[in-house]
C-alpha cells in the first residue's frame, strides 16, 4: 500500500508540474514530423508532388530558409510571450499574495500554449535535419513544410488570443473566481453531507503514532487508513486538523493498541504531510488564499479595497456553502463499529479566523465596513449562526461611530 501511495503521490506531482503538457505537446509535434516525413518520401508522397507541381520545392536552399525562418521567428514569440506572463505573475505576487501563484503556473492554456510553440520549433528543426540537395525535388519534404507553414499561421493567430488571454487574466477578479472556484471545488469532495456528523463521545486512544517529519497537515487517504483498520483491528483517531504545521516528533494519530514500528511507519504513509499546501489537498487552504488577498488589498502599500471587496464576497460565498455541508466525522466497519475518528475546523473557528484579520485590518474603512455589514447580515438570515451576530454587533458599532 505504501508503495502504491509512493507512485500515486510521484505521478500527481509529475502530471501538476508546468513541463508535462508542453513536454506532452512536444513530443506529440516530434512525433509529427516522424510522420510528415515518412509521406514525404513514401510512394503516395511522392505521387502526390509529382501529380500537383505547386507542392513540389525543387530548390533545397528555399527549404532551408523557409524552416530557419520559421524557427527564429516562433522562438522569439515564445521569449515574448513569456516574459509576459513573468510580469502578469510578478503583479500578482506584488499586489495580492504569492500562495496565488500556483493558480496562475498551473494555468493549462498557458501551459498548451508554451507547449504548441515548442513543439513547432522542434519540428522545424527535425525538418530542417532531413532535407537533402536532390535535383528533381520530390526528395526534398514539400509536404512537411508546408505543414510548417500552416502551423505557423496557427501560431500567430493564438499569439493574439494570447494577448488577449492575458490581459484578461491579470485582473484580480479573474484570480480570485479561480482560487473560488478550486476552493469550492474542494470543499464540494471533502464535506459531501447536508447534515453533520453525530460525533460520540469517546475516549482518545492511549497508543500515538509521531511524526517522523515536518510539513503541513492536508488530511489523509481514507480507504487506505480504513483498510489498514479492518486488517489489523484497531481504532485511529486523528491528533490534527488540516492546515497545521507538524514537527517531527508529535503524535499525529492515537491507535486503540500498540503497534511496532514497522506498521507505524505504514500508517504514516496514509497521512499527506508536505511542505507546500494545495487547494486541493486542503479546501482550508482556499480561504487562507482569499483572506490573504483581501489583507494585502487593505494594506497601507496597496489600498485598494476594491479588491478586498471581491475577495470578501468570495470568502462570504463559500462561508454559507460550508454551513450547508458537513464532513465526514466518523468511518464505521460493516458493522457499525467506530474504525476512524477525523477532526474538523468547526465553522464558527472557520469564521472567525478569516474575518477577524480583515475586520481588524479594514474597520477603519468605510466602503469595507458597509459591504462586510451586508454580507454578514445576509449570512445571519441564511445560517442562522450566532458567530454572525457577534460579528454585525461590532460592525455596527463602528458604523454608528462614522456618523457622530
Amino acid at each position: 500500500m505504501s508503495v502504491n501511495n509512493f507512485f500515486k503521490r510521484k505521478y500527481q506531482k509529475t502530471v501538476n508540474s508546468i513541463a508535462f503538457l508542453p513536454a506532452i505537446i512536444a513530443l506529440g509535434f516530434l512525433a509529427l514530423g516522424g510522420l510528415m516525413i515518412t509521406l514525404d518520401y513514401s510512394e503516395p508522397g511522392k505521387l502526390i508532388k509529382s501529380q500537383l507541381d505547386w507542392l513540389r520545392l525543387k530548390d533545397a536552399s528555399t527549404a532551408r530558409s523557409i524552416i530557419g525562418a520559421v524557427a527564429a521567428g516562433i522562438l522569439s514569440l515564445t521569449v515574448f510571450s513569456f516574459s509576459m506572463v513573468m510580469i502578469v505573475l510578478n503583479q500578482a505576487a506584488s499586489q495580492m499574495s504569492n500562495r496565488v501563484l500556483g493558480q496562475l503556473i498551473g494555468n493549462k492554456f498557458q501551459q498548451s500554449v508554451l507547449g504548441t510553440y515548442i513543439g513547432t520549433i522542434i519540428y522545424a528543426f527535425f525538418l530542417l535535419s532531413t532535407i537533402r540537395d536532390v535535383e528533381s525535388g520530390i526528395y526534398i519534404p514539400a509536404l512537411s513544410t508546408y505543414l510548417l507553414i500552416f502551423i505557423t499561421i496557427f501560431d500567430i493567430f493564438l499569439f493574439i488570443y494570447f494577448l488577449h488571454y492575458i490581459t484578461q487574466s491579470v485582473k484580480y477578479e479573474v484570480i480570485i473566481q479561480k482560487v473560488f472556484d478550486d476552493t469550492l471545488a474542494s470543499m464540494k469532495k471533502a464535506c459531501a453531507h447536508q447534515q453533520p456528523s453525530s460525533l460520540e463521545v469517546s475516549p482518545t486512544p492511549p497508543f500515538h503514532v509521531k511524526a517522523v517529519k515536518s510539513g503541513i497537515f492536508e488530511g489523509v487517504e481514507l480507504e487506505g487508513l480504513k483498510a489498514f483498520c479492518l486488517e489489523h483491528s484497531i481504532q485511529i483517531k486523528i491528533l490534527l486538523t488540516p492546515g497545521t504545521f507538524v514537527l517531527p516528533g508529535t503524535p499525529v494519530l492515537a491507535t486503540s493498541k500498540s503497534l511496532p514500528e514497522e506498521l507505524q511507519h505504514q500508517l504514516l504513509e496514509f497521512m499527506f504531510i508536505p511542505l507546500i499546501q494545495t487547494i486541493q489537498g486542503n479546501f482550508l487552504y482556499g480561504f487562507s488564499q482569499l483572506r490573504e488577498i483581501t489583507l494585502k488589498a487593505l494594506s497601507t502599500g496597496v489600498n485598494d479595497p476594491g479588491t478586498a471587496i471581491i475577495s470578501l464576497r468570495a470568502l462570504s460565498s463559500l462561508f454559507l456553502y460550508r454551513s450547508q455541508h458537513h464532513p465526514e466525522l466518523l468511518i464505521r466497519d460493516p458493522q457499525g463499529a467506530i474504525l476512524l475518528v477525523i477532526p474538523e475546523v468547526s465553522f464558527e473557528a472557520l469564521v472567525l479566523e478569516h474575518l477577524n484579520p480583515i475586520w481588524d485590518y479594514g474597520q477603519d474603512d468605510r466602503l469595507l465596513c458597509h459591504e462586510m455589514y451586508a454580507l454578514c447580515s445576509q449570512l445571519q438570515k441564511l445560517t442562522s449562526k450566532p458567530v454572525f451576530e457577534n460579528l454585525l454587533s461590532k460592525i455596527k458599532a463602528r458604523l454608528a461611530s462614522f456618523l457622530s
